[in-house]
């Protein structure tokens, strides 16, 4: 009976897995700081030909922005460690925006790498981003790893090992908008289309069109809106999200301009342009907005161990937060 429970478990955890818009919760942290992060997974089967959004191996994205929340309860696991380092321009702003479930705000991608860090480090999983020197301290920097290190040998950001890490533009670009067949301009399920939410409806997406979504105006609680292509929500607005990546191709510098994507609650004279698939824009990595946050990918967990979380009741769930 042992045996026919785990296949039946291990075969119902690969079939959910496969299945779109089916989210996995990953738990992090202990005690009052104990928070989830869900993902969906993107299948690596099919890629555009050209441009961004090829990524041939399967992946798991955040279905929401990180909040301000699971990023509280992220410093005080880490205390009396505090975030912070070099320059120190990068650590010296709380977020605008306050509410418990908006997306986390006024970080910069050198904080966002130490939250994905730890939650490499806090699950046993190598770190996915080199800093030299002692955590919490003003020395503690940026470095980069070696072509042997480094994940696919170029990507001189990302170890090889990493578990979780910032999604790059390719693996964000085709989470928000790959189909299967094509790219799409936005990021809105068949049937649907692209149009401003109220924060209260369910539906829509929290962006500037000649005038604001909500009043008054910023970002919203995660997953207010629609749900996107591939059970994501707000890829499109809300706020600007770091990537991984150098926005100059190959540029690996510790200080290079990254890529930013999706567009916010206010984009001045972008409007909708900027939640286009094709729109892309960058920041420096210690620059820290109230439009700007971000979301965390990882790699996809073994079938055996997503069998055996199964049969405890806490692998596969579907869930939206409010």
């Amino acid at each position: 009976m042992k045996t026919r429970a785990l296949a039946l478990a291990a075969g119902l955890a690969a079939i959910l897995l496969a299945a779109g818009g089916m989210a996995q919760a990953d738990g992090f942290g202990s005690g009052a700081n104990q928070f989830d992060i869900d993902f969906v997974t993107i299948s690596g089967a099919t890629n555009p030909t050209s441009g961004y959004g090829i990524v041939n191996n399967d992946y798991r994205i955040g279905v929401y922005e990180i909040t301000n929340d699971q990023w509280t309860k992220f410093k005080a696991e880490l205390a009396p460690v505090q975030v912070t380092g070099d320059p120190t321009s990068a650590y010296n702003e709380d977020p605008s925006w306050t509410g418990t479930n908006v997306p986390t705000n006024e970080v910069s991608w050198y904080e966002a790498a130490q939250f994905v860090n730890w939650l490499n480090t806090s699950t046993g999983h190598q770190v996915a981003y080199k800093f030299t020197g002692t955590q919490g301290t003003s020395g503690y920097a940026l470095d980069t790893w070696s072509a042997a290190e480094a994940a696919g040998g170029t990507n001189l950001y990302r170890h090889k090992d990493a578990f979780y890490y910032l999604p790059t533009e390719d693996e964000w670009v085709k989470a928000g908008y790959w189909n299967g067949s094509s790219l799409q301009t936005y990021a809105t399920k068949p049937g649907d289309t692209l149009d401003q939410g109220d924060g209260t409806s369910g539906t829509g997406w929290n962006y500037y069109d000649s005038g604001y979504a909500t009043d008054p105006y910023g970002p919203w609680d995660v997953g207010s809106g629609s749900e996107e292509l591939n059970g994501t929500y707000d890829i499109m607005g809300n706020v600007w999200e770091w990537m991984e990546s150098p926005y100059t191709s190959g540029d690996y510098g510790t200080g290079s301009a990254r890529g930013v994507r999706g567009g916010s609650y206010y984009c001045s004279d972008l409007d909708v342009v900027s939640l286009a698939s094709s729109y892309r824009y960058y920041s420096n990595p210690n620059d820290e907005y109230n439009n700007l946050g971000f979301r965390v990918a990882s790699e996809v967990p073994e079938p055996a161990s997503l069998g055996l979380l199964a049969i405890g009741g806490l692998a596969l769930i579907k869930r939206r937060r409010r």
